[in-house]
Order: structure tokens, then C-alpha cells, then sequence
């Protein structure tokens, strides 16, 4: 369980009243940052263990040195349905949906006997939003509204006047919007001066989340003496996030809604660099290694919130703007061919998410060029609880390619992304920071590893290459309706809540046509 103490809320007061900061929450980066495994065909059918292998156009996003083994000109665009397993549709997103996932090319146009360069382009989905999360659980002496009220009897919402009476037009960054709907509608008796709250007996939640992750990767590769392979890729993202969710609390006597709609959107850049190796020159056997930059993003949140119960109906909504810088990443990989018929590929990647930037915009500034850019400042609060959300992430892939005839592939791969989150992770509602102070829900859940299992076929006719791929994809989490506190004056205002398991499985079947000349 997560426990958060009176002290703790006392020790923010003075940061709440002096950050104004403008950074987004841990819990919704996450979103933004995590990836799906994604590509052609070929690459989803091997797990995703082509960074030593190469020659498939997909490694271009992860192990640029991958394309640099294309000796032919080629031509690929992939497609297919996602379906979730284990919900019903909700809102406007239906639980299968169709999928554009890949389109790209490869030019070898600068070729000598044992040197050649080539230029690519690709477009992939590095993450599809499309997921419905539902939960539902008892509680006991327990509530969102009295979530705002243990803030606001601590002085963490707004400024006092008078006698102690609170300026509702002068809060702190630790009032959240949603505490600022319930603080003003249902947690304050103007006529007593007191705050007070409203247990719940259950809850349900409903959330559809959207849009997708577009990458487009620009590369230029080679091989030199066909021993080594190297690669660099510049790649442009492109975030579109949506989500729309309803709370709904069961309290003494009367049913309270929350209604949360939110977007991200915006676009950042990164560089990834990779080598591939053949030790031995009479052997297949190569090994690989890349690194990637961090992904520089500027995005912009926007969201809006409708709060209803028998007697009220609230609103509130904000938008701003931020930037998140990802962490570096790092992979190793090996790969080997048995003649024409076997390929064999591992690939071993390593990714510090506690690293990751939250920065609040602090101006403009003129460049060299007469340009506008937007200085930033890393939101040292949400970078702290980042740190002890989330950690670093082993991912492990292995694939095999199987050719029982020329013309046939038979492909298997496994895929492991180890937990991100910290078991003890929660949501902080009172960091004093605009991640905070713009929140809109005050639920979280802690994902755990990954498991991914994928097969696939490919068939070739002539200069035609046909492949189908099918990945099923595991998540288990544990969720929770808001942080857990504990008063350590009163009992009886411990605001407490169940851990419910949820998960996300889904199932991808994915096409590729290609085209090599």
C-alpha cells in the first residue's frame, strides 16, 4: 500500500506557494514515451531481433546499420487490425480497430563491389493508443472529494483570508483542477467556515485512449568490405494522444461523475547511430550495437473536466505547452545466419526512464536565423518523483527465421520489456508543480513486464514479397483510484483504497507488401 503522510503535505506548503512551473505528469509521459513493437512483417514475425541480421527496413528506427545490408532497392508499406482482448467498446473507440503501421523505402544507388551507401525513408506507428481501461472496486470511509479535503485542511489549496476563510481565487500548485471543482462545489460549508468530505462505497472507471505515435525516420547507411555495416537515422516524431474517461463514486446517497477529456499533441527529434560487424570473414556470424539520443519533444496538453452529482454540474479546463526529453538508449545484439535456410537473431537493449526530462517553458529567445525559439527549464519536483516512479528497462528479443524453400519463410520470435514502474509508484497530487496543478484524475496504475509472442510467413514472388505477422502482446498492472493517505491526528480521516489487478492484451495481425528492384 501507498502511504501519504500529514507531515509530507505540511513540508510542500512553501513549494506550492512559490513554483508556478509548467510540467506534465509522470504517469501521463509514460504514454507518450513507452513504444510498441512495430514494423513490417518480417520484423514483428522475429520479435523484433533483426538489429544484427539486418536487411528489413524497420531496423532503420532502431539499429540504422540494419538497412546498410540491402543490396537491392526496396519498396515496403504494412497494415493491419489490433484487437483488445477482454473489453467491451467504449466512447467512440471500438475494441478492434484497422491500423496504417509501416510505408518506406530503400535506395542503393552509390554501389562498388564490396562498398556500397544507401538511402532510406520510413514511416512506422512507434505507439498505438488505442486501448480501454476499466476497473471497479468497494471502498470503505473513503473518496476522491476527501482526497481535496485532506489537502485543503492542511492550507496545501488556497490562501487564507479573515478568519482562516479561504480565497478560492488565489490557490496554490498543488490544487489541482479536479480539487478546485471539489473544493468549491462540495468540500467547503461557507456558512461554518469548515471543510468537510463525502465517503463513497464504490467506484467504476472507464477510459478509451487514442491516437498514435508517427515516426519518421530518415537514414543513410552502408557497408564497407561487406564486414562492416554502418548507419545513422534522423527521426521526426509526430505525438497524437487522446483519452476520455468517466469516474463514477457511489457516495452516501447519491452518485458523483467525473467526465476527463485530454490531448496531447506535438512533434520531437532524435539521432540513432549503429554498427554491424562480421568478426570473421569466412563466417555470418555479426554483431551489432546502437545508440539513440534522447527524444527532444515540445508538446501541448490540453484538457477538460465535468463533474456532476445530484445537485451540481462543474467544469474546468486548461491548456499549455511543455517539453519532455526521453532518455538515451542502448542495444547489443548478435545474429547468424546456417546457409539459406536458418536466421537467428538476439538483441539486448537498455533504457533509464528515472532519467526522464519534464521541462517547463521559461521564454522565447531570437536565434541566429531571426527565428522564435522557446527556452526551457527541467521541473526539478517532477523530476524528482520521476525518479522514484519509474526505472530502467531491460528489453530482450529473440527470432528465428526458418526457409523449408526458397520462395517460403516460416518466422518466431519473443519479446520482453521488464516493469518500468516501481511497485510503490503513485500518483503525487500535491508535488507543487503544474503537472499537478492541471491534473485531471487522480487514478494510476502500475504496469508490470511485457511479454510479446509473435509468428509470421513470408512468401516472395519474384520480385514480390508477401508477409503476414501475428503478435500477442501481454501487460498486467496494478491500479489504484488515487493515492492512499493516512492522517496522523485522525483515523478517521485516513483516505484509503484497494489495489485492483487490471491488463492489457492484445492481439495484432499485420501485413506487408513489398517490392524489391
Amino acid at each position: 500500500m501507498i502511504f501519504m503522510t500529514m507531515r509530507k503535505y505540511i513540508a510542500m506548503m512553501a513549494i506550492a506557494a512559490a513554483l508556478p512551473a509548467m510540467g506534465q505528469e509522470t504517469y501521463e509521459n509514460m504514454k507518450i514515451v513507452a513504444e510498441d513493437l512495430n514494423g513490417t512483417a518480417r520484423y514483428v514475425g522475429m520479435g523484433g531481433a533483426l538489429e544484427a541480421l539486418g536487411a528489413d527496413i524497420s531496423t532503420i528506427g532502431t539499429n540504422p546499420a540494419g538497412v546498410g545490408l540491402f543490396r537491392r532497392s526496396n519498396i515496403s508499406l504494412s497494415f493491419g487490425l489490433v484487437s483488445q482482448e477482454g473489453v467491451s467498446d467504449f466512447a467512440s473507440l471500438s475494441k478492434t480497430n484497422m491500423s496504417f503501421d509501416q510505408a518506406g523505402f530503400v535506395y542503393t544507388g552509390f554501389s562498388g563491389d564490396d562498398s556500397w551507401a544507401n538511402l532510406s525513408f520510413n514511416f512506422h506507428k512507434s505507439r498505438n493508443f488505442d486501448f480501454i481501461l476499466s476497473a471497479a472496486d468497494n471502498l470503505d470511509n473513503a473518496s476522491q472529494n476527501k482526497q481535496t479535503y485532506a489537502k485543503a485542511k492542511s492550507g496545501l489549496l488556497y490562501e487564507v483570508v479573515g478568519d482562516g476563510v479561504p480565497d478560492f481565487n488565489r490557490s496554490f500548485a498543488s490544487c489541482s483542477q479536479l480539487d478546485d471543482i471539489y473544493a468549491r462545489n462540495m468540500n467547503y460549508d461557507s456558512d461554518k467556515n469548515t471543510w468537510y468530505y463525502d465517503n463513497a462505497t464504490a467506484y467504476t472507471l472507464n477510459r478509451a485512449h487514442e491516437g498514435y505515435v508517427g515516426e519518421y525516420d530518415i537514414n543513410l547507411s552502408g557497408g564497407i568490405n561487406n564486414r562492416v555495416f554502418l548507419g545513422l537515422t534522423v527521426g521526426i516524431h509526430d505525438v497524437h494522444y487522446s483519452h476520455y474517461g468517466e469516474y463514477t463514486e457511489q457516495l452516501d446517497g447519491f452518485r458523483m461523475q467525473v467526465r476527463d477529456d485530454r490531448e496531447i499533441s506535438g512533434s520531437g527529434f532524435d539521432l540513432k547511430a549503429g554498427v554491424i560487424v562480421r568478426p570473421v570473414e569466412t563466417s555470418a556470424f555479426r554483431i551489432g550495437a546502437y545508440v539513440h539520443t534522447p527524444t527532444w519533444y515540445s508538446l501541448t496538453t490540453r484538457n477538460n473536466t465535468d463533474v456532476t452529482d445530484f445537485s451540481m454540474s462543474a467544469n474546468g479546463h486548461e491548456a499549455y505547452d511543455f517539453k519532455l526529453y526521453t532518455p538515451w538508449r542502448f542495444g547489443f545484439s548478435l545474429g547468424h545466419t546456417i546457409g539459406t535456410q536458418v536466421a537467428l537473431g538476439a538483441t539486448y537493449e537498455y533504457t533509464d526512464y528515472g532519467t526522464l526530462d519534464t521541462r517547463y517553458e521559461t521564454g522565447e529567445h531570437m536565434d541566429w536565423y531571426g527565428s522564435y525559439t522557446s527556452d526551457s527549464k527541467s521541473d526539478k519536483i517532477m523530476n524528482r518523483h520521476t525518479k522514484q516512479t519509474l526505472k530502467g528497462v531491460h528489453t530482450i528479443k529473440v527470432g528465428t527465421e526458418l526457409k523449408p524453400a526458397p520462395e517460403l519463410a516460416v518466422r518466431f520470435g519473443y519479446n520482453y520489456v521488464s516493469p518500468m514502474y516501481n511497485k510503490d509508484g503513485f500518483k503525487d497530487s500535491s508535488l507543487g508543480t503544474d503537472g499537478s496543478y492541471y491534473s485531471s484524475a487522480t487514478d494510476f496504475t502500475n504496469w508490470q513486464a511485457t511479454h510479446r509472442i509473435t509468428c509470421g510467413l513470408g512468401y516472395n514472388i519474384g520480385s514480390v514479397n508477401l508477409a503476414v505477422a501475428y503478435q500477442y502482446t501481454t501487460t498486467k498492472g496494478e491500479f489504484l483510484p488515487f493515492m492512499n493517505y493516512v492522517d496522523n491526528e485522525l483515523a478517521a480521516d485516513d483516505n484509503l483504497c484497494d489495489m485492483v489487478k487490471v491488463s492489457n492484451k492484445r492481439h495484432q495481425v499485420l501485413f506487408t507488401l513489398g517490392y524489391n528492384f
